[in-house]
């Protein structure tokens, strides 16, 4: 069962808004939030008592040790938080401690689709299941890690309702497709 801590949040800093059109300082966007290891729930936190509107997806996982069991609750996205915000307050998101930055590019924040993170938002709180796997690409090479197939390396070409694996037999020139399961598939690096 996935779980996930929401809170809430506004504000202005003038220092934030001065470096970004009036409109860009302006508009609210979901950003991703990059932390150091382990202190997403302390920023989420964090980011409640500034009153900033934050989300922290989690999921259980069930850890063992040599004399015990126990459940914990884990970020889905080890290492990040989402925020809500427009880009004049970002000030106040990278004053938290534990943060390290705002994901971008040229040091430029860059907002994600509002749809994925309301899609995460409404998993989290309908209860599905929901755990880490690495990301995979279509287009890109992968292995096959478990099942009859094992070893079998090819292209992903669909992510639809399945994979579907393109594996090649380069001596024949000729090559197969096969569904399978994504968790029978992992990046080829």
């Amino acid at each position: 069962m996935a779980e996930g801590m929401i809170v809430e949040l506004t504000g202005v800093s003038r220092e934030a808004a001065q470096m970004k059109s009036p409109e860009e300082c302006l508009e609210e966007n979901w950003y991703a939030v990059y932390t150091w290891a382990r202190h997403e729930k302390c920023v989420a936190a964090q980011m409640g008592q500034r009153r900033l509107r934050g989300f922290l997806p989690l999921y259980r996982s069930i850890h063992r040790w040599k004399d015990r069991r126990k459940e914990i609750e884990l970020a889905l996205f080890p290492s990040y938080v989402f925020v809500h915000l427009a880009l004049r307050d970002r000030v106040r998101v990278l004053e938290i401690p534990g943060v390290v930055d705002i994901v971008g590019s040229r040091g430029k924040p860059t907002p994600l689709a509002e749809r994925e993170v309301e899609s995460l938002q409404r998993g989290v709180d309908g209860c599905v299941s929901m755990e880490p796997h690495p990301f995979l690409q279509v287009g890109r090479r992968v292995r096959v890690r478990s099942g009859p197939l094992i070893g079998l390396e090819g292209i992903l070409v669909r992510r639809k309702e399945g994979f579907r694996l393109v594996a090649s037999i380069e001596i024949l020139m000729r090559a197969v497709a096969i569904e399978i399961d994504e968790a029978d598939v992992e990046s080829c690096r």
